[in-house]
């Protein structure tokens, strides 16, 4: 049997508590609602790109080449006779010369020689000549007696005071003095040949006598002499002397195919020799109109102004100036190239990037020209083209262009 409890009157009251709490919530005031905190403010970071300005520049447009520098013109001296021997050289290697100047002397002996016999020979043939001439007076007077009494023959004949025969023999010698006066002629025709013949002979031995005095054709300097003394000078074998004429040098400047269309005469050049200071002008005398077919290049000439320390067969380092202007310009780096042409990234003043096209125009060191798309004092990205897109929004940082 369960005893009783000890606390009755406790265990009664726990319900009447919770039903009097009850009472007093469902009729008190109700409290208000705590007011809602404002959500925090979002920060965007943006990323920190270099800019420059568009800004106008003065623009040369170079092409750098080199090449080897040889004489404008070879000038080679050859003997104008064969069969002489040389006699003396007068000009070395080295040597200046004025045109006209004699470098070498032929021997003369052989044709000395020979004009002696010629003159001999002209003479004769020319006493040959004055006898044919007096033959000819003289038949020609014996023609005209003969036709003279063949007259008076004949005059007499029709009187009847001559006879036939008289007659016959008076024609026949006029006959006679006629074809001997042709006979005459003729001779006197071919002594004055033989005798312009020999003249001539006599002419050319006098012009072969004055080429034993090798000259300079032009005027220049002797860059080689192969003629030695006692030798034979031929035309056949290698020349007497080379000339470079007036002593003008030029480069012979090796070009790309791009770089040849862009080269024309006219257009001036700096020259730089290797291991020397000193500058030397030139000029583009003129461009060569193929490519050579092995290396694929192509080749202009530029002579120098004044040669100095230049010698032909030295390597020479030329810049070419096609163009000089002044013009809008970005640095190399701000422009990028794609598959549908150049374009920069542009940032306007609230520092956002849009993308624009730009023709370009000379390269001149770590420049470009920017002909069209963009006007001065406008701001593109400097070199992080590649790393923005169109909206993005940066906070553009200024920098200074060389």
């Amino acid at each position: 049997m369960t005893a009783p409890s000890r606390h009755p009157t406790i265990r009664s009251s726990l319900p009447f508590s919770a039903a009097l709490c009850a009472a007093v919530m469902a009729f008190a005031p109700p409290v208000p609602a705590a007011p809602a905190m404002p959500a925090p403010e979002t920060t965007v970071n943006r990323p920190a790109i270099s800019v420059v300005a568009v800004r106008p520049a003065a623009l040369r447009d170079r092409i750098f080449t080199g090449g080897l520098i040889q004489a404008q013109e070879t000038v080679l001296v050859t003997p104008l006779i064969e069969g002489q021997s040389v006699e003396a050289l007068l000009a070395e290697v080295g040597q200046i010369v004025k045109a006209g100047e004699v470098l070498a002397r032929l021997s003369p002996t052989t044709l000395e020689l020979n004009r002696s016999q010629l003159v001999a020979s002209v003479a004769a043939a020319n006493a040959t000549v004055a006898q044919a001439a007096a033959q000819v007076t003289d038949a020609e007077a014996a023609l005209a007696e003969a036709e003279r009494a063949a007259t008076r023959v004949l005059s007499l004949q029709e009187r009847g005071n001559a006879s036939e025969a008289a007659a016959d023999q008076a024609r026949t010698a006029s006959v006679s003095a006629v074809a001997r006066l042709t006979v005459v002629r003729q001779s006197l025709e071919a002594a004055k040949a033989q005798a312009d013949s020999t003249a001539a002979q006599l002419a050319n031995v006098e012009l072969n006598l004055s080429r034993t005095e090798v000259r300079a054709p032009v005027a220049g300097e002797i860059v080689a002499r192969n003629a030695q003394v006692g030798g034979v000078a031929s035309a056949a074998g290698a020349p007497m002397f080379t000339l470079m004429r007036d002593g003008a040098l030029e480069l012979r400047a090796e070009l790309s195919a791009t770089d040849l269309l862009r080269i024309a005469p006219g257009q001036a050049a700096d020259l730089r020799l290797p291991g020397q200071h000193e500058t030397l002008r030139a000029t583009v005398r003129l461009v060569e109109p193929a490519l050579d077919l092995s290396s694929r290049l192509g080749y202009a000439r530029l002579a120098l102004d004044a040669p100095g320390t230049a010698r032909a067969g030295m390597y020479g380092e030329a810049v070419v100036l096609i163009a000089a202007r002044e013009g809008l310009t970005l640095p190399l780096t701000a422009v990028t190239t794609g598959t549908r042409g150049a374009f920069v990234m542009v940032v306007d003043t609230e520092g956002r990037v849009s993308r624009r096209p730009v023709t370009t125009g000379i390269r001149d060191g770590d420049l470009v020209e920017v002909l069209s798309g963009l006007t001065e004092g406008e701001t593109v990205v400097a070199r992080a083209g590649s790393f923005v897109r169109e909206g993005d929004q940066i906070t553009p940082v200024a920098e200074t262009t060389k």
